[in-house]
């Protein structure tokens, strides 16, 4: 058998070391403009080493990205306002963390459960902070992890923020985790409306059997549904007694954040 590579292969290795190059060079070309401020192309072209009319084709991708603008007046490029607005996505969740972090250590450590801070992202809620309670034995890390947004309390309570597309679209195919997850759009839609209605969202057993989570939501200064925050512990521990108290505890902890957050409702 022939080990020699097809033309077709060799063109996509090419194209796809062509395109990582380029956004490579794209990467510079910010770098040089958060160092040196205002440049122009000749510059830019002789620091990235390459053609001038290269250069000046990554600019103007860039350009209309608004990650740079151009001062007319003396022909250099600097930073756009396409950077402000994903330092602050950026920044708005470190704030998330910063801010919630007293909180939820005081949540964590009143009901000896862990408490998570969990934001939408692409179709998932990504966990951005975890705080094990007493109770809590090797907790599992969420920190960092995309779970699925139908079958968890914060997956819930993200969602419960957004219209009936936008649902649509971040959820996809509803997958089955245990016999109690929500496989299909009208069961969700009626839970979701009850998450509205009673500010917090329960999942029982439906992403793991035996692990229970109460979630409600963090909002900004807007009002919008920002981030989620949970309790989440084994079932037998988070029966249906308990529950409605953690509920009380986790919305409480939740408007306090959002507060912090500037959200004055």
């Amino acid at each position: 058998m022939s080990n020699i590579a097809s033309p077709s292969t060799i063109s996509s290795a090419a194209a796809g070391s062509s395109t990582v190059q380029s956004v490579d060079r794209a990467v510079t070309i910010l770098e040089i403009l958060a160092r040196s401020g205002e440049v122009g192309v000749t510059d830019l072209a002789r620091e990235l080493g390459v053609h001038k009319s290269t250069a000046f084709r990554l600019v103007a991708a860039l350009e209309r990205r608004r990650l740079v603008e151009q001062n007319v007046g003396r022909g250099k490029y600097r930073l756009g306002t396409g950077i402000l607005r994903l330092a602050g996505a950026t920044t708005s969740r470190l704030d998330l963390v910063q801010e919630s972090r007293a909180v939820t250590r005081l949540l964590a450590k009143r009901t000896g459960e862990t408490v998570n801070i969990a934001v939408l992202s692409d179709g998932a809620a990504l966990y951005m902070d975890q705080v094990a309670g007493s109770s809590a034995l090797q907790p599992h890390n969420w920190v960092g992890q995309r779970i699925p947004l139908h079958a968890t309390s914060n997956g819930k309570v993200l969602l419960s923020g957004l219209d009936q597309t936008d649902v649509a679209t971040h959820t996809g195919n509803l997958r089955s985790f245990t016999v109690h997850t929500i496989t299909t759009t009208d069961a969700l839609a009626r839970e979701l409306a009850e998450v509205r209605d009673r500010g917090y969202a329960i999942a029982i057993d439906e992403l793991e059997i035996g692990l229970t989570a109460v979630a409600a939501p963090v909002r900004n200064s807007h009002g919008e549904v920002t981030a989620s925050m949970s309790i989440s512990g084994p079932t037998f521990r988070l029966d249906a007694r308990r529950v409605p108290l953690l509920a009380d505890d986790v919305m409480s902890a939740a408007d306090e954040v959002s507060g912090r957050l500037g959200w004055r409702g």
